[in-house]
């Protein structure tokens, strides 16, 4: 039946169970004999479905894959033997029979409420609960040929977006119309709907517009351009400022399938930019260029910031660089992968060492206050000798 309704590639059999076994090694080096996995994205990664379910993993038995809904949905999607259930007390009784409630349990607690937390720690019986994400997280880091696959597939979405943006873009349009023919364009193409973005509060929706003061906006969001939007309710996304000659526009989208994310930015313009845009589009193109010719598998992620602001200083744009006032953001680079905020993050103090399989969105940007925004970002795979870009998407500045 899903085969048929076409939706998406199946995580590979050897796959899942190759995640698990590396997360079992990983908890055995910390000492933490049970894994309880909650969170849709960590079930999707560790069982290759996202039905209603919980994963337990224990460092010498299982894994046990309980499923209370749809069971139908998550046999045809993953290669773990399902265990059925009506409710999640049940769970305990189940893995206490099979010997598995015994040393130190884990579970993500860096997005787990308290009050979910707590219920779990009843439900199980552990009076101490450690946090499990750090080891996830660095399982997530390097990405497999398949995932690279999606990633890659996703970025033939934004591929096709950025063309249609060059044909749909006229003087007078409002950011949201623009937004919504590209949205539209995106779902043709195969995008998933939306983002994933993890942690408390963290919203993201996948095109921003910004022109002129919408790319000057401060916003809460740990983003050097957020836009206006539409309300207050949601600060940030396209708004309804309209296109106006010699100001640069900038669509920010980020591209969604099989679960995998893409973000890239590029500029569009009608007419003629002042110095100042154009001057920052150039420094922009020559980090990023510059980043291509010494980063690779080896390289730590501080000296990829540090060789950008540098030079963002000999131009005397390092007062934008980045955000302006209370609007800098301390990155230039953000993983990507399920998330749009995995690891590695490149900033001036994440001591990361790049390796082959990373995969990283890297985003020279410069707001004047007062003007508008201007910039480039592309998604980077980190190789032996190299990145290689995730799209072949020109990066010059569009014009109309």
């Amino acid at each position: 039946m899903l085969k048929s309704l076409n939706v998406g590639e199946l995580t590979p059999k050897e796959e899942i169970h190759a995640r698990i076994n590396k997360l079992k090694a990983k908890m055995e080096e910390q000492g933490i004999a049970l894994a309880i996995i909650l969170q849709n994205v960590d079930l999707f990664y560790f069982t290759g479905t996202l039905q209603k379910g919980v994963l337990a993993v224990s460092v010498d038995k299982g894994p046990v894959f309980f499923v209370e809904k749809s069971l139908q949905r998550a046999a045809a999607e993953t290669p773990l033997e399902i265990t059925p259930i009506k409710r999640d007390k049940d769970i305990k009784d189940i893995l206490s029979g099979l010997g598995m409630l015994k040393g130190r349990c884990g579970m993500e607690l860096d997005v787990l409420p308290v009050l979910v937390f707590e219920r779990w720690k009843g439900i199980l019986g552990y009076d101490n609960i450690v946090d499990v994400w750090p080891l996830i997280r660095d399982l997530r880091l390097i990405k497999s040929p398949f995932e690279i696959r999606q990633i890659k597939r996703s970025g033939e979405i934004v591929t096709q977006v950025f063309k249609r943006a060059k044909e749909v873009i006229r003087e007078g349009m409002r950011e949201v119309d623009i937004a919504a023919l590209l949205e539209s364009e995106g779902r043709v193409h195969g995008h998933q709907g939306f983002l994933r973005m993890r942690g408390l509060n963290q919203e993201m929706m996948n095109v921003y517009i910004a022109h002129g003061l919408s790319g000057t906006v401060v916003s809460g969001a740990d983003v050097p351009i957020s836009g206006a939007g539409v309300t207050h309710a949601i600060p940030q996304g396209p708004s309804e400022n309209r296109v106006q000659r010699g100001i640069p526009l900038l669509v920010d989208y980020g591209g969604g399938y099989n679960g995998y994310i893409t973000d890239e930015t590029r500029a569009f313009t009608i007419g003629e930019l002042k110095d100042i845009y154009l001057k920052g589009h150039e420094v922009a193109r020559e980090i990023i260029e510059e980043t291509m010719d010494f980063a690779k598998e080896g390289i730590v992620g501080t000296e990829v910031f540090t060789k950008a602001f540098l030079r963002t200083k000999r131009e005397g744009l390092d007062e934008y660089f980045m955000g302006y006032g209370e609007g800098k953001v301390s990155f230039i680079g953000h993983g990507l992968g399920l998330e749009i905020n995995e690891l590695p993050v490149i900033t001036p103090r994440h001591e990361i060492v790049l390796q082959e399989g990373m995969v990283f969105a890297f985003e020279p940007k410069f707001i004047i206050p007062g003007e508008g925004s201007v910039g480039i970002e592309v998604d980077f795979i980190v190789r032996k000798d190299g990145l290689e870009r995730v799209t072949d998407s020109p990066i010059n500045i569009v014009y109309l």
